[in-house]
């Protein structure tokens, strides 16, 4: 069912261009559905010249981030217990243990990786994080990600498309992910407080 939501909004978005990315990036990071990027590759690859992909880049991360300040919103009005219905509370927990551990290096690490980053958008408004800190470490995260793809394909998109079709590279690349995988999934659940085998911070602070 969701494959096939997905799918249609982004068949409607790439109707629209920058518009239709600037709608998806904005609700993907305010509530969850659809990931941006599923638009962004396709845009730039068939972008003609580095102004384009630029505007691409840009259209995609502040979009993302005015989203992002819609979660954060709804966060700091709603608090925990109404995403909770959303997202699950180990997930929640996590996040809100990244949020504590690394600041705004925390957000940065959603932006530009696989967590879900409108979760961390609602954990960081109903925590208080300072809003130019949110804003800002979603700024430079998700310019790096889109950045990249951007960079990536904008010099190396024929490259890229050859290699999809090889059965090689796509080996290589489950290896790698396997193995990046396993470290990676050991930080993630080291993060909620008691699951970490090395030292926590218990200072408590009243309220």
């Amino acid at each position: 069912m969701f494959e096939g939501i997905t799918d249609s909004i982004i068949g409607w978005a790439e109707g629209f261009g920058l518009l239709g990315l600037a709608v998806v990036a904005a609700i993907e990071a305010a509530l969850p559905f659809v990931p941006p990027d599923l638009l962004v590759l396709p845009l730039v690859l068939g972008a003609q010249g580095f102004l384009a992909i630029l505007a691409i880049v840009l259209t995609a991360t502040i979009s993302s981030v005015f989203g992002s300040m819609l979660g954060y919103a709804f966060g700091a009005h709603a608090g925990r217990p109404a995403f909770e219905r959303i997202v699950s509370g180990t997930t929640v927990s996590r996040l809100e243990s990244m949020t504590l551990r690394y600041g705004s290096a925390g957000v940065f690490l959603a932006a530009i990786s696989p967590i879900p980053y409108v979760a961390m958008a609602w954990t960081a408004g109903a925590g208080r994080m300072d809003l130019r800190l949110f804003v800002a470490a979603g700024l430079v995260g998700r310019g790096f990600r889109f950045g990249m793809e951007g960079l990536v394909l904008g010099i190396w998109g024929e490259e890229f498309l050859g290699l999809l079709g090889n059965p090689w590279a796509w080996l290589t690349g489950g290896l790698l992910a396997l193995v990046l995988f396993i470290p990676l999934n050991r930080w993630w659940s080291g993060l909620i407080p008691g699951e970490d085998s090395g030292p926590t911070n218990t200072t408590t602070h009243d309220p």
